[in-house]
């Protein structure tokens, strides 16, 4: 599977298992998409959701609403049999929504991505997410960090599951607005790249419906097999993403445990991002451009790169 890192798909199936509670606590009772190879991680990629045929009685599936209003249903894991089976099939990548499978309208998750762009790298993150960590609190909520398994990291906060998807979006904008106006030379909301220059992007995008990052403890298609690793915020100023993979991750579960364990015994509420959001489309911050297989929402400003708008004569 990893042909750089002589890795295997036992090897995979393998590391699901030992890592297995701790991956069900993290991704299990939520729709999820599977991010699969044919053959190796150089092989062609795809996404399975719906469930193939032929899946075994304990895998289930929930339906689940679209961006497009279609409804289908999305596969369920309950248990690490689940996701060594979803392993056989070449799954690489384990995509869970921020909504439960029985309220899967209504996210328990606010997640934000924050992406290194071209000239910086993982450690520019490590200070966007410390002061992004602090933008949270300030509203009310408890943040929790992991490597994205690659450049980025990933910072969610447990939230009452109360608000739709559009509502958490507007929160999650509201905190990556207020994190730009204290790093204004490090972190940027601007979702054209032309726009973004050399600072860490904060992907309001990845909120909406349909729109996953990788899982805890999910693999990723990298050459040396490296994870979404969750880390206590101690650890964040030492981090290596390099050295958190399918080889070294359960043995860091045995002697660390997991720092996301209890994420979800004290869920928040997202009513002072709310708060924020209205203050700043008042002071003319509103809508921000969707995703491009979104249909056109209400107050979204055109989908064109500024430098191809037409000018105003």
């Amino acid at each position: 599977m990893w042909p750089e890192a002589g890795l295997t798909k036992l090897d995979l199936a393998n590391y699901l298992i030992d890592v297995g509670e701790a991956f069900v606590t993290a991704n299990g009772n939520r729709p999820v998409s599977l991010q699969r190879y044919s053959g190796s991680i150089d092989g062609e990629m795809f996404f399975s959701k719906n469930p193939p045929k032929g899946a075994p009685e304990y895998v289930r599936s929930v339906p689940v609403t679209y961006p497009s209003a279609r409804s289908h249903p999305q596969l369920v894991i309950d248990e690490p049999a689940a996701a060594v089976w979803a392993a056989q099939m070449n799954t690489v990548v384990f995509h869970p929504w921020a909504s439960r499978a029985d309220n899967s309208d209504n996210p328990d998750q606010l997640r934000i991505d924050l992406d290194p762009q071209p000239g910086t790298d993982f450690a520019d993150a490590i200070p966007a997410a410390l002061e992004l960590r602090k933008v949270l609190a300030d509203a009310g909520l408890t943040a929790f960090i992991k490597t994205s398994g690659n450049r980025g990291l990933h910072v969610y906060a447990p939230i009452d599951p109360v608000f739709e998807f559009l509502d958490v979006r507007h929160a999650v904008i509201a905190a990556g607005r207020e994190l730009e106006r204290r790093m204004p030379e490090q972190v940027t909301t601007a979702w054209w790249k032309e726009e973004r220059g050399s600072r860490i992007f904060v992907d309001f995008n990845q909120a909406n419906r349909d729109r996953t990052i990788a899982g805890a403890y999910s693999p990723r298609a990298v050459p040396q097999a490296q994870v979404s690793c969750p880390l206590t915020w101690e650890e964040l100023g030492s981090a290596d993403p390099a050295k958190y993979t399918i080889r070294t991750v359960p043995e860091r579960l045995k002697t660390v445990g997991d720092p996301w364990a209890a994420m979800h015994d004290h869920p928040g509420k997202i009513d002072v991002l709310l708060q924020w959001w209205e203050r700043d489309v008042a002071n003319g911050q509103g809508e921000m451009p969707f995703p491009p297989e979104f249909p056109k929402m209400p107050g979204e400003p055109m989908r064109v790169q500024p430098s191809r708008a037409r000018k105003p004569e």
